[in-house]
């Protein structure tokens, strides 16, 4: 299977910033638990991070021509109030799994709402690092 994984703003910043709440790991070990456990399945597998909306919004577009069969998105603060990205989203009807490392319910007020959980499949938070590779399993029927 063909995943695409999204990662929003400042996610590039794990292990770096609010070790409390995001973990003490960084980036590059996300990057190499999510690759590990692609190969290992078999799975065809690309990491896009941005901070930018737009790049984002690029890569949801390209998932659409380059027969990518699901994707993996923490939108970071963009999932709160990014119409943008909700609608991109919305527009591929490619099995989408929101992923959030913290438990955003247990939160400030303004994470509990996500505008782009209702476009997506399903929807993954509070479970850390490990959220992703649930997420995968779900996409892959595993």
């Amino acid at each position: 299977m063909k995943i695409l994984i999204l990662n929003g703003p400042n996610l590039n910043f794990l292990g770096i910033r609010e070790k409390g709440i995001y973990g003490t790991e960084d980036y590059e070990f996300l990057i190499s638990l999510l690759t590990e456990k692609a190969e290992k399945e078999g799975h065809e597998l690309e990491i896009y991070q941005s901070n930018y909306e737009g790049g984002l919004i690029d890569k949801i577009q390209e998932a659409y021509h380059n027969g990518t069969e699901g994707i993996v998105i923490n939108p970071g603060a963009f999932t709160h109030y990014s119409y943008a990205l909700r609608d991109a989203l919305a527009s591929i009807e490619i099995p989408k799994v929101e992923v959030h490392i913290s438990n955003v319910h247990k939160r400030e007020e303004f994470r509990h709402l996500s505008v782009t959980a209702p476009v997506c499949t399903g929807q993954v938070v509070g479970l850390g690092l490990k959220g992703y590779a649930l997420a995968m399993d779900f996409l892959t029927g595993k």
